[in-house]
């Protein structure tokens, strides 16, 4: 007796392959086109209530806004960086924070990158770290390829009206009551000094820290900490389906962007304005806006909220 044989499996037609692989090159050509092209430029606007143990009423509801890794080069133009320095003023902080990497490499953009931040401006003032391309050093060992560059960014961004903290904290003061900002020194430049940047603060006023590397939450060896704000990651830049932030080191994964907990002190790594090579995917470039509010009496901070997508 003939047994019938059950109809072959489309996958097993002639020409279902190399359609199979026609649809997958399509589909990845597509990706590449846009992680070149369309993602790199496409600002996103993310937002987060942050809540402070301790923050005197007069604080209550501080718009800070971040801005971070510039990255000022050929191929991040001024025009480029004046739509992330429009959008952070569209949003009326009372605070803006700079959290380093304004030039990629060498001399040549530092004016550039000045003039860049320039025209933001904020009730409570404009504050920056430097970052470790600021340093011209470009991975952990610290070897810089242009001794003085720290010191032409600082003075260029000095000039402008920002203030650069370099291991020292401030006092911000509204209504009467007071909130201490202070700004380490880039990880990598073997010059970051959180004991010396929180010398003279008392632990019991609340305390918000610019560290351009997210590690350097490590340092803090039990000090204060309420609110770090860094950058450094870019977030990998690339975020593949399948394959995940492909650039980032299993350390750097750990913080790698968005808030985290580390301890007491939250955690913000921004994902950056700029690039150091033009492709991003699934980790758009961003402006981040904090406001902080009083966490409850007795309960530890908590994160509450996820980003809103702005643009």
């Amino acid at each position: 007796m003939h047994q019938a044989h059950p109809p072959r499996p489309p996958a097993d037609r002639p020409h279902a392959r190399p359609r199979r692989w026609a649809r997958w090159i399509g589909q990845h050509w597509a990706r590449l086109h846009y992680a070149r092209r369309v993602e790199p430029t496409w600002l996103e606007l993310n937002r987060w209530d942050v809540p402070i143990s301790g923050l005197p009423a007069a604080f209550a509801g501080l718009k800070v806004v971040q801005l971070s890794d510039l990255h000022c080069s050929r191929h991040v133009t001024p025009a480029y960086v004046g739509e992330a320095v429009d959008l952070a003023l569209a949003q009326r902080a009372d605070l803006v924070v700079l959290t380093g990497d304004f030039i990629h490499r060498g001399y040549r953009h530092v004016a550039e990158a000045a003039a860049g931040v320039s025209r933001l401006t904020a009730p409570l003032g404009v504050y920056a770290v430097l970052g470790n391309h600021d340093y011209s050093i470009r991975n952990a060992l610290g070897v810089r390829r242009f001794k003085h560059l720290r010191r032409a960014v600082a003075d260029a961004l000095v000039a402008t009206g920002v203030r650069v903290l370099r291991n020292e904290s401030v006092r911000l003061e509204r209504d009467g009551a007071a909130l201490d900002l202070a700004g380490v020194d880039d990880l990598w430049s073997r010059a970051c000094d959180p004991e010396r940047a929180f010398a003279g603060l008392a632990e019991s006023a609340p305390r918000l820290v610019l560290a351009h590397n997210p590690h350097t939450v490590e340092r803090l060896a039990g000090r204060r900490c309420d609110l770090m704000l860094s950058g450094h990651t870019h977030g990998g830049q690339v975020d593949w389906p399948g394959l995940g932030r492909v650039a980032l080191s299993r350390r750097a994964k750990r913080f790698a962007a968005g808030l985290y907990r580390h301890g007491h002190t939250l955690l913000y790594v921004h994902k950056g304005v700029g690039f150091g090579w033009r492709f991003r995917f699934g980790v758009r470039p961003e402006v981040a806006v904090f406001t902080l509010f009083p966490a409850a009496e007795g309960r530890e901070p908590e994160l509450c909220t996820s980003p809103v997508p702005g643009l």
